[in-house]
């Protein structure tokens, strides 16, 4: 386990910066308008909503009032629906914070002697907050960023919501980005959750009897898929979200996005790279890295071309693609997509359906406005994938125990049955409660490593 390197609180801060196949797709799309009283981005397809209905064992819920549907929109509004998405988007990653959370920064220095920093929400309090877990204990919410480190006003609403619910949220950020000073020549590759691995074993270490729970954003769930795949069933997560996520990342990256996003994106990286460009000469070819002109140029000039150890562009994915492991993933992960998404693409090309349709852990929810990580509301309203994500995780905790309920109701019965052991012969009660509690929870627990 990483050590902690230093630590400083910062009161006040406040940061600016049915098994269809995949062809089929399009049809989950179909159906009415959205929610009455709602932005048109607010709520899935009726399809949709009718799937993740029938999932409702797991979540130990019904689903979420965001599923209704009402009658189409009136002809006209296809105009406002369709500059939506990017409008969602800008508002998303371009304009400024609102003023965000109180946070204290911790440093974690790593076994190869690199830094990452953990921000921990710390305020502002809120009175009459709920506590999320059952002993008492708030959980933890850990929060991944995007990959190019810019942290979003999404991502800091979410933070408050969750800080309002109950949760000790905790946000991640890489070596390097916003303001984790880059002490060694190595930058985290895209898909590789060595570090995150360490940050998770240290915060486990702060709160060892706390749930802890996950959020990844837009690019940024690259590392928490990999993390959750690489894990297994020993990673110390309970439950993850993903909004927005890239699935489909070297596709992504070949394929290249919208160029206002590409640009934005490139600049921010070449940015933030500039101040460490005299310390990365040793290791990385400055000069090709900050003439590029695509992010596939960039990720290949800081990572595959390197002066000590190249590779090809094939073998880069091979160690890093999110999905490579994703079998092994151990628990319940909610995807929140949008069928309009500019920067992941249409959906019938990015999803990974068949990941949805075969794996029981991995749940979709497709929307068909919101934009990227977008999902906007009216304001002062945060975004309603927050909303979503919290709900998920309260009936996650909540099945879990239950489980342990039913649990030790089996053990209960264990005892007593042997204390009435006649004549060599056991007689078995069957406990009425323990099978109402199991034709509520039908999912089980199962482990892969």
């Amino acid at each position: 386990m990483g050590s902690l390197w230093t630590r400083w609180p910062r009161p006040g801060r406040r940061v600016h910066s049915s098994g269809k196949p995949a062809s089929d797709l399009s049809e989950l799309l179909k159906g009415e308008g959205p929610t009455s009283g709602t932005s048109p981005s607010a709520h899935p397809t009726p399809a949709l909503a009718n799937r993740v209905r029938t999932r409702r064992n797991l979540w130990g819920v019904s689903a979420p009032q965001t599923l209704q549907t009402q009658k189409p929109r009136e002809a006209g509004a296809g105009r406002e629906a369709a500059v939506f998405p990017t409008s969602a988007t800008l508002c998303h990653f371009v304009l400024p914070v609102a003023p965000g959370p109180e946070l204290a920064r911790e440093y974690l220095q790593l076994a190869d002697d690199g830094l990452v920093a953990l921000d921990w929400v710390v305020g502002p309090c809120v009175r009459g907050r709920r506590i999320t877990s059952a002993g008492g204990l708030p959980a933890v919410l850990l929060v991944i960023p995007n990959a190019w480190g810019r942290l979003t006003r999404n991502v800091l609403g979410l933070c408050l919501l969750a800080l309002e619910r109950g949760y000790y949220p905790v946000i991640f950020h890489r070596r390097g980005h916003h303001g984790c000073p880059l002490v060694s020549p190595r930058l985290q590759p895209f898909g590789d959750p060595s570090d995150l691995k360490e940050a998770v074993t240290y915060i486990r270490f702060r709160h060892p009897a706390a749930p802890l729970f996950a959020v990844s954003e837009g690019s940024g769930s690259a590392l928490l898929l990999s993390y959750l795949g690489e894990c297994g069933s020993s990673s110390y997560v309970t439950g993850a979200a993903c909004i927005s996520p890239v699935l489909r990342c070297r596709e992504w990256f070949e394929t290249g996005l919208p160029w206002p996003y590409e640009r934005g994106f490139l600049l921010h990286q070449k940015i933030a790279l500039s101040r460490y460009a005299t310390a990365l000469e040793d290791t990385v070819d400055t000069s090709r890295l900050f003439r590029s002109r695509s992010l596939r140029e960039f990720e290949e000039a800081l990572f595959c071309h390197t002066k000590s150890f190249p590779i090809s562009w094939d073998t880069y994915w091979d160690r890093n693609d999110p999905l490579r492991d994703v079998d092994e993933a151990a628990v319940p992960v909610l995807c929140i997509c949008s069928a309009d998404d500019p920067v992941c693409g249409p959906p019938d090309h990015t999803l990974t359906t068949e990941l949805f349709h075969s794996n029981p852990y991995f749940f979709l929810l497709l929307s068909r406005h919101g934009g990227h990580c977008g999902f906007l509301r009216q304001e002062p309203l945060p975004a309603w994938s927050h909303e979503v994500i919290l709900e998920s995780f309260r009936a996650l905790t909540e099945f879990f125990r239950m489980e342990e309920r039913m649990k030790g109701l089996s053990r209960h019965r264990a005892s007593f049955l042997g204390g009435r052991r006649r004549g060599g012969a056991l007689q078995r009660r069957e406990v009425a409660s323990s099978s109402n509690l199991e034709e509520i929870f039908s999912w089980k627990r199962s482990y892969t490593r």
